[in-house]
């Protein structure tokens, strides 16, 4: 049996060596036949040298190295097609994710002979109180919202079978996010229960993060866009009806009076920022719309380095 373990890099200089050398002694109770699979997404520190020092010392590192930073998902499923062992472990190399769980995820992946994928979640969130309740309630919307069964507190770090990682790689969108995938892609998947330490400092920005759920929740759902149908005809339907009662006293004689303009500029305003959120969403459709179709690759890879300079690019 082989097993790859695949990660990615960005600012992960500091990192990597520990990591490496920590997976490697993970991966060696488990087999003798593994190999690296490392994307650089355009890390702008040294860390695809500290790679290749390390492919130096191990032949059974392959380093993909992306022409410029492309995004942390788009760069998993691109090292994910270069993979090619019967099982493979995905995680992050900024060791928040203890490399050593490997054994407890082969383990849990044994006990499950039927499943095809083994799954982190989050004991316990850590990190300061905004960070704590914004990543349970960005898990609350995308779960309420999304056409997928997303489990909270869902890791990176997950251990796959090939059959599952080569129908994952089957999905193609360029707007995607990759929890989505992993639930579209089904089989039988079992959660493992995992500690996450936080180094202090990410990444992923405030806006970035903002950005993401966004992109999480248009890419995988259309519950939205029925959610503003429904919310449109629960204005057309109350309105409409006081249209046709005003009328009603109009033809039959009764004074209807003209005062109220603080409520009419109060409802125009609600009225018109409601439309413009309305048309916001719907501009993000046709965003999505408008990248997909030109089919442009989500990466693009400048050079893979196998155990010699002179790999192809």
């Amino acid at each position: 049996m082989k097993l790859s373990i695949i990660t990615t890099l960005y600012y992960s200089e500091p990192y990597l060596q520990a990591f490496y050398e920590r997976s490697r002694q993970a991966v060696l109770p488990i087999t003798f036949d593994y190999e690296f699979v490392i994307v650089n997404d355009g890390s702008p520190d040294k860390a695809l040298e500290v790679a290749k020092r390390l492919q130096q010392a191990d032949e059974r590192i392959v380093i993909i190295d992306l022409s410029r930073n492309f995004g942390h998902h788009k760069a998993i499923m691109t090292g994910l097609s270069y993979v090619t062992g019967d099982l493979v472990f995905l995680i992050d190399c900024d060791l928040e994710e203890a490399p050593e769980t490997l054994g407890a995820f082969y383990q849990r992946l044994q006990e499950n002979p039927d499943a095809d994928a083994v799954y982190s979640i989050q004991e316990k969130r850590e990190g300061s109180l905004f960070r704590r309740v914004a990543g349970d309630w960005y898990y609350r919307v995308v779960r309420a919202l999304s056409e997928q069964d997303i489990p909270q507190n869902i890791l990176m770090t997950r251990l796959m079978t090939r059959r599952y990682v080569k129908n994952l790689l089957r999905f193609r969108e360029k707007n995607f996010s990759i929890e989505g995938l992993w639930a579209l892609t089904g089989y039988h998947q079992v959660p493992i229960s995992i500690e996450k330490s936080y180094k202090g400092a990410s990444t992923y920005t405030l806006s970035r993060k903002v950005w993401l759920a966004i992109n999480g929740i248009t890419a995988m759902s259309s519950k939205p866009l029925i959610f503003i149908a429904s919310l449109g005809l629960l204005i057309t339907i109350p309105s409409g009806s006081l249209i046709i009662f005003f009328l009603a006293q109009y033809l039959l004689g009764y004074t209807v009076g003209v005062d109220g303009w603080t409520s009419l500029i109060v409802s125009v305003w609600f009225l018109g920022g409601l439309i413009i959120f309305i048309l916001g969403i719907i501009a993000i459709y046709i965003s999505i719309i408008f990248t997909e179709v030109k089919q442009r690759p989500y990466t693009v890879v400048r050079k893979v380095w196998y155990n010699d300079d002179d790999s192809p690019e």
